[in-house]
């Protein structure tokens, strides 16, 4: 095996998923995901985004293809799927925080029953986290207390509790006021600099030119192009690319 080979954490090959009425919202999906990489995926809504990033931890279940994480098909029936998505956190539009647990407690309940971490363990490792989105104020506070903004962060940090090795974000900043977007923008940009592996679907184009060591256009279940932020952005090839930038940047 190659030293690049063993740089890719997740390898797609020939990703289709189905629906009723012969809808096929990923048609021959193949790509790699490389350790310490920020691939984000941008395209038009209805182009399989989501669905994309949503197989790579089995919330949606292929219909043909394989995906394999760090040398193993996920996609085998066999395979133990909570053990996986422990490895593999997920940050969604809403922020699915339990409404009647403290922020605190919603951060520790993961680690201290997967995990099997003590009460004090996970709660330092939380409150550390907390401390660097500039939350720890908010530890003993309720969802409802907190901004969307704010929210979001914690979202993320309690992803980070688990100690993934790849987070996966699905249009992070979409359910959000303008003025809370760049705050969550910001823990994902420090995210990034960390060499955290990070697969992010999202209409930020700023973020996707500025933090993207990769961008995958999508649009009809399809990769149309792929490259680095200014390969994209800047050169785009194909003409599809070029009639949806002009209509979003």
């Amino acid at each position: 095996m190659s030293a690049e080979q063993q740089d890719v954490i997740i390898s797609v090959k020939d990703l289709e998923k189905h629906y009723k009425d012969d809808i096929h919202a990923l048609d021959g999906i193949t790509a790699d995901i490389k350790r310490g990489e920020v691939v984000v995926i941008i395209g038009p809504s209805g182009s399989g985004k989501s669905t994309f990033l949503r197989s790579l931890n089995l919330l949606e279940r292929p219909t043909k293809g394989t995906i394999t994480f760090e040398g193993v098909d996920i996609t085998s029936p066999v395979i133990d799927i909570n053990k996986l998505r422990q490895k593999m956190g997920m940050v969604f539009q809403h922020f699915n925080l339990f409404p009647h647990l403290t922020i605190l407690n919603n951060m520790t309940l993961a680690p201290r029953k997967l995990l099997k971490m003590s009460k004090a363990d996970a709660e330092k490792r939380a409150l550390e986290l907390l401390d660097k989105v500039a939350l720890k104020d908010r530890a003993k506070a309720y969802p409802n207390q907190l901004s969307g903004g704010q929210k979001q962060r914690i979202a993320i940090v309690r992803a980070l509790c688990m100690q993934p090795e790849v987070l996966l974000f699905d249009e992070p900043t979409s359910a959000l006021d303008p003025e809370m977007v760049g705050e969550v923008l910001d823990v994902m940009k420090d995210l990034a600099k960390s060499g955290m592996t990070m697969v992010v679907v999202t209409h930020e184009m700023g973020f996707a030119r500025e933090v993207g060591s990769r961008v995958i256009f999508m649009d009809s279940g399809k990769i149309i192009e792929e490259g680095t932020p200014e390969e994209i952005f800047e050169h785009p090839k194909n003409e599809r690319l070029q009639t949806f930038l002009a209509k979003v940047l």
